[in-house]
This record gives structure tokens, sequence and C-alpha cells, in this order.
């Protein structure tokens, strides 16, 4: 049996690796290394598989969240409601920018932010929402949208994770998640279903002047070289990364199958066993399985994680420190928002390895591991 990891990127690599070198080869023959050819040629090949009207690369996901909020005017005081169950880049930025996040509760089966728990934290100085898609799974948009028109708020989506997953609203049309929005954001973290060889992000926007500025933001507030129109940032998508990106964005698809197949597989191994809640399934969205993510009930999580590992099995727990209890949210009164249901998710989670290339005999493996333990 092949060495079993978290994410596989070496297989995939060397699937593609004649593509994927000959591109790279061409960047270096250009030496076009910032704003070479692939970067537009993937953003619009990106818009077009979204349906997106604008696509906006930039440095990482982190970065592609400050831009947006940068460029939706929030003022410093103004509050941002998010979930506090998620990686910490979603919050950070907000406190970097001198808004107040304000933390609410995830769904226990979906882990993605409860609608009504938005509705209740609702103030006069509410200006956005940041639904996080979050293990691959969309946040129930309909709803969020719902509250967003009716209370005049600002959409931001965190599909960081989600990336190429299909939301299905009530009347049974779909819309990419990241595209229902006032504005989409995504991390092509390597690690990422469609991830670079190093950092990369992009915002999506159907807004024409939005994404005008967003792109503004991006490039130091100029339109025009040496004329700068407001205060930006330098954020840019390298062309060797495009170059990777445009072709790995063909095989995207290809890859969420494999991963819902690896996903089957693990569910059925797990069906009904009583101390193993599998990921829920939501009817309105196609789960891309960034991670495969179990609840645990009257089980040692930690000394599952141990056990795991004396058998070369790699899992994580994703995440074992909500934002609201992070250090650096003590002066946003963090401690003091009350979670019980983001804390009951960070005692139970566990993720076991997700990625395109994972096989039956590793899958058999982790699977029988994880039962051995805890039938035991």
């Amino acid at each position: 049996m092949r060495p079993i990891q978290m994410v596989n990127l070496k297989l995939q690599y060397q699937e593609i690796k004649t593509e994927v070198d000959a591109a790279i080869h061409d960047v270096l023959d250009s030496t076009a290394f910032i704003n070479g050819k692939p970067v537009a040629e993937f953003a619009s090949n990106l818009a077009a598989y979204l349906g997106s009207k604008h696509v906006i690369p930039c440095a990482n996901g982190t970065d592609a969240l400050q831009i947006a909020m940068m460029a939706l005017g929030l003022e410093p005081g103004d509050e941002v409601i998010t979930p506090s169950f998620t990686y910490v880049a979603t919050t950070e930025v907000v406190a970097l920018l001198r808004l107040k996040p304000i933390f609410v509760e995830v769904d226990k089966n979906t882990f993605c932010i409860d609608p009504a728990a938005i509705e209740k934290a609702i103030t006069s100085k509410t200006k956005a929402i940041v639904p996080v898609h979050l293990y691959g799974q969309s946040s129930n948009m309909e709803e969020i949208m719902k509250i967003a028109r009716k209370h005049n708020l600002f959409v931001i989506e965190d599909n960081a994770q989600a990336i190429g997953s299909d939301y299905t609203f009530s009347d049974g049309t779909k819309k990419k998640t990241g595209t229902i929005g006032t504005i989409g954001t995504t991390s092509f973290f390597p690690s990422k279903n469609l991830g670079c060889y190093g950092d990369g992000g992009a915002i999506f926007t159907d807004d024409d002047s939005l994404a005008a500025k967003l792109k503004m933001i991006a490039n130091h507030g100029q339109q025009k070289r040496y004329y700068h129109e407001m205060v930006g940032c330098n954020s840019r998508l390298d062309t060797m990364q495009a170059a990777v990106l445009k072709i790995k964005l063909k095989k995207l698809d290809e890859y969420i199958d494999a991963r819902r197949k690896a996903a089957d597989y693990y569910d059925n191994a797990f069906a009904n066993h009583p101390k193993i809640a599998v990921p829920y399934r939501a009817k309105y969205s196609k789960h891309v399985f960034h991670q495969y993510t179990l609840i645990l009930e009257n089980v040692d999580r930690d000394k599952l994680n141990e056990f795991l590992a004396t058998k070369n099995i790699p899992s994580m727990i994703y995440y074992p420190v909500p934002a609201h209890r992070q250090q650096m949210f003590a002066n946003f009164g963090g401690s003091s928002f009350n979670l019980p249901a983001t804390d009951w998710l960070t005692e139970r989670v566990i993720s076991l390895p997700m990625h395109t290339e994972l096989d039956e005999e590793q899958l058999k493996f982790i699977t029988s591991s994880v039962l051995e333990f805890i039938n035991q």
C-alpha cells in the first residue's frame, strides 16, 4: 500500500506533469513573471466556469477578503457578522481593518453559519455578513441573501474551501458558490480543491463598478500607472501560478468527483455507527469535500488522533480553538460570545485524509483503523 497522506499533491502533479512543466517553461521563456498572459487567461476561464462576470486574481485568499472589505467602503467600528467556527483568516481581516467581528453560531449539521443566528445578531451598526462555505459545503445562501436584502447588508462569500460547489435554490436554479453574494473570494493554497504551487487567490463579482474598484485596490489603488486614486495594496497572482491553475481548472470537476467518491466510501464504512456522524449533505449544496470531517460522540477524539498516527494515518482537527476564543480577539470581546454549538463541535470534529488520489486499499485501511479504535 502506498503511504497515506492528508493531501497527496505529488501524485496529482505527476498526472499532469508534462502539461504543467511545459507551461512553467513557457513562463520562464517569456520572462513575464508578473501580469503575464496566463493571468488574464486564467481569470477569463475561471469567470466562465463560475458564471461570474468578473474574476480579479490576487496574491492569496486572505488578501481577497481584505480587498473585498476595503472595496465595500466599510468604516472602523462597522460590524461584520461571521462564524467563529472557521479558519482565522476569515475573521483576521475584519480586525485588521478595525471593523468589529460579531461571532455567531454555525449549524451543527452543516458546519456553516446559521441564518437564524445572523438575524439575531444584526444591529444598526451591521454592514456585512461573511458566510464561510466550510469543508466544501455551501452555507444556506438563499436564506442569507433574504436576510441581507431585508437589512440592506453586503454579503462576502468565503469560498476558499468550496470552489466548484453548486448551490440549488428552492426554485431549482443553480449557481456556483462564491457568485451569489455581493462579492465572492477564494484561495488557491496548494491543498485546496483548486490549488496552485504557491500562494494565490481571487475575487468574484458581477458588479462592474465594484470590479473596477477591486482591481484598483489590488494594484496600489491605481487604474493608470503612477496615478493613485485610493489607498490600495499590492496583491497579484504570479504568472507561474496562473499557468498552473489554468491547467488544473480544466480538471476541477474531475477532482471533485474523485473527492466525492472517496467521501462515499467513508460514508458507507461508517454508516449508522452510534458514535460517528458522517458529513451531512444539505439538499441545496453539492458538497465538494475539501475536508472529510466526522463528529464523534463518546469517543476520545485526541486519543483517536494519536492512534491513527501510530498506523501512519494522518488526521487533523479543524479547528480546535474557535475564533471567538482566540487571544487576538480579546479586545473585541471575543470570549463574551456564547456559542455552545461551536464549542461542542471543536471538541468532537476530526478530519480524515481527503484528496484526489486516495485508492480503495488506503480507504479500507483508514476506515478499519478508525473503527478498530472506536469499537475497542
